[in-house]
C-alpha cells in the first residue's frame, strides 16, 4: 500500500518540468533570483520552493558530465522531523507512508531545520512576523491531495523522460534495483538509494554515481 517515487538521474535532463508543475499544483510563488554562475536556481529549497533542480559538473578519466538530480523532501520512513515536532505538524501518512505537514500547527521551533539529515525544511522569516512568530513555509507534501485521489505527483506527471516514476513502493524497488543492475556495466558505482536508508525512503534514486557525488549522505542518521 505504501507509496514512492522513484527518480532514475541518468534520464533526466534537467529541463526543470517538474519545478514548475509543483510550483504550479501547489500554487507557490515564484521567486526573486539571478545568475550565480551555475545552471540551478534558485540557489536552494526554500518555504516557496519545494522542488528542484540540483545541476554538478563531475569530470572523471578525462571526460566532463553535466549531473542533474531532483532535490526535494525524501520522505523517510524513520524522519527525524516527525519524532522532534512538538505540535504535531510534521506526520507520516499511516497507509502511504509519506511525511505530511501542517503549517496551520507550526510552532516555526525549527527543530526540523535542525535535525533533517538531508538539510530540507527551511524556516519562513517572514511569516506572521507582525505578530512575533515564524513558521516553516512548506515542503514537499507528495501530492497528497493527488495522490489520495488516485492521481500521480504532479512532478512525475509532468517529467517528459520518465525519470520520475510514481507507484508501489515495493514495485519501484524491484525496478530500481533491474535499472542498477543495467547501469553497472558502464557506471561501476551505480547503486539504488534509499530501499533501505532511514527505514525505507518514499522518495528514491537510480544514481550512476556515488551518493556523495549527488551531494547525498552515504550513511544518513538522525
Amino acid at each position: 500500500m505504501a507509496k514512492a517515487m522513484l527518480i532514475d538521474v541518468s534520464k533526466c535532463i534537467g529541463c526543470r518540468a517538474c519545478q514548475v508543475a509543483c510550483k504550479q499544483w501547489n500554487e507557490l510563488p515564484a521567486e526573486k533570483t539571478h545568475n550565480w554562475g551555475t545552471y540551478e536556481n534558485p540557489p536552494s529549497l526554500s518555504p516557496d520552493t519545494w522542488t528542484r533542480i540540483k545541476f554538478k559538473e563531475f569530470g572523471s578519466n578525462g571526460t566532463l558530465r553535466w549531473l542533474f538530480r531532483k532535490d526535494q523532501c525524501m520522505h523517510c520512513t524513520d524522519a527525524s522531523c516527525v519524532k522532534v515536532c512538538p505540535t504535531g505538524a510534521l506526520q507520516r501518512h499511516p497507509t502511504l507512508g509519506f511525511v505530511t505537514y501542517d503549517r496551520s500547527k507550526c510552532s516555526g521551533c525549527g527543530y526540523c531545520v535542525e535535525f533533517c539529515p538531508f538539510h530540507v525544511p527551511q524556516m519562513d522569516l517572514t511569516a506572521n512576523r507582525a505578530m512575533g512568530t515564524e513558521k516553516m513555509g512548506g515542503k514537499c507534501t507528495f501530492c497528497a491531495d493527488r495522490v489520495s485521489n488516485g492521481l500521480e505527483p504532479a512532478c512525475a506527471k509532468a517529467c517528459p523522460t520518465g525519470a520520475i516514476k510514481f507507484g508501489e513502493r515495493d514495485d519501484l524497488v524491484r525496478e530500481g534495483k533491474e535499472r542498477v543492475q543495467a547501469l553497472r556495466s558502464t557506471h561501476p558505482d551505480a547503486s539504488l538509494y534509499g530501499d533501505h536508508e532511514l527505514g525505507g525512503l518514499h522518495m528514491m534514486y537510480v544514481l550512476d554515481e556515488c551518493p556523495e557525488v549527488y551531494d547525498l549522505p552515504a550513511d544518513p542518521q538522525i
